[in-house]
């Protein structure tokens, strides 16, 4: 690399001075950059120098800006989910929310930035606008998720060598975590279930002892359940969008077994339905589409609990009683983490650890205590 001064004269006669820095990237490409003073050329060459050392010099991150990596990453994202790539329209709209509430917000956005400028302290403060804008703990995680994403995607179209987001963390609130899931008791589930007409028992049963996530549930076809068996394969979902696609993740896929009380009720419930065929979905609506789960929710669920005395719970709640019996009736953990559909058994252990017995470990402690007073 070089750095020398230009002199020229210009239309009007005026002689005018810059600092030419004249340097080849790794490709071999010239490139010419003008700067007014000698000190912020030489600065930018120690930069390059330094970038093309590392082998992190991008000739176009100085030329590329956020708001046109988030463009070009939704594009990708729209493609994805156009040829069902692991993309659906449901998360294709939450990219999109984050981008344009957030991520290119006119007063804390950062649409602006070119990426050459775009560096850790830049996305920190991002994440501290955001937060003070109101955003909360989980949402500025989910925005900075998509923003790491975004900034992949550059990484992978080469127009930056690193992700300025990756590895900044959104710190919550002092015990955060802390908050372990309480199921419905067995009371108020009895009360529910025993208020509930004939077809929306059999659904909160259906969850209640599945443990199926909602899309989950109404999803499943005759052809899903063996009742010969008494086995219930779960191999997709709906999504808000009335689309089907696999469960979120490779875990979702697993076979649950049934009782033999819901094997009865799901036999008498195929004999009365219109919709019986093994295509035919389980749950259908009155047209034999998928149920759509809000109008259900405020139609037929959220009725039935509020005149029913109990303490109130969400239909995901149906799914945290059906962990919490699996447990109770002693379930190893890791036969608990398939039927729940776990990405691994972290999960199962956050949320519902402190539902497994404890018996060994006050054994343990015993065992340790009796060794330490003998030993005294």
């Amino acid at each position: 690399m070089s750095v020398r001064k230009r002199v020229w004269k210009a239309a009007s006669g005026e002689i005018k001075t810059a600092w030419l820095v004249d340097y080849a990237d790794r490709s071999g490409e010239r490139r010419r950059k003008h700067f007014a003073s000698k000190k912020a050329a030489d600065a930018f060459r120690i930069q390059v120098e330094g970038q093309l050392q590392a082998g992190t010099y991008r000739a176009t991150a100085d030329k590329v800006t956020v708001k046109d990596a988030c463009a070009s990453f939704l594009a990708i994202c729209e493609g994805r989910c156009q040829r069902d790539e692991r993309m659906t329209r449901k998360m294709l709209a939450v990219y999109r929310g984050h981008v344009s509430n957030h991520i290119l917000h006119p007063d804390h956005g950062v649409g602006g930035y070119r990426l050459a400028q775009f560096t850790a302290r830049s996305v920190s403060d991002f994440r501290d606008r955001i937060r003070t804008a109101g955003v909360t703990v989980p949402t500025a995680r989910k925005i900075l998720a998509t923003l790491h994403s975004v900034l992949a995607h550059a990484v992978a179209q080469d127009w930056i060598a690193t992700n300025a987001a990756h590895g900044l963390r959104v710190i919550g609130p002092r015990g955060e975590g802390s908050k372990k899931i309480s199921p419905p008791s067995k009371g108020d589930m009895r009360a529910v279930i025993e208020a509930a007409d004939e077809d929306l028992r059999l659904k909160l049963l259906f969850a209640a002892s599945t443990g199926a996530r909602a899309g989950e549930q109404w999803a499943a076809r005759w052809r899903d359940v063996d009742l010969a068996k008494h086995e219930l394969c779960i191999s997709r979902r709906v999504d808000a969008y009335g689309e089907e696609g696999t469960p979120k993740s490779s875990a979702g896929m697993r076979t649950i077994p049934l009782s033999g009380q819901l094997v009865t009720m799901l036999k008498a419930w195929k004999l009365r339905s219109r919709f019986s065929a093994p295509d035919d979905r389980i749950f259908p609506n009155r047209n034999g589409q998928h149920v759509g789960h809000d109008n259900f929710i405020k139609r037929r669920f959220l009725p039935l609990i509020t005149r029913v005395t109990v303490r109130s719970f969400n239909w995901h709640g149906l799914r945290h009683f059906a962990v919490s019996c699996w447990i109770e009736a002693g379930l190893a953990p890791k036969t608990v983490q398939t039927f729940a559909g776990h990405a691994s058994l972290q999960v199962t252990m956050d949320r519902y650890g402190h539902l497994f017995r404890s018996d060994d470990h006050r054994k343990a402690m015993d065992q340790i205590a009796s060794r330490l007073i003998r030993d005294v």
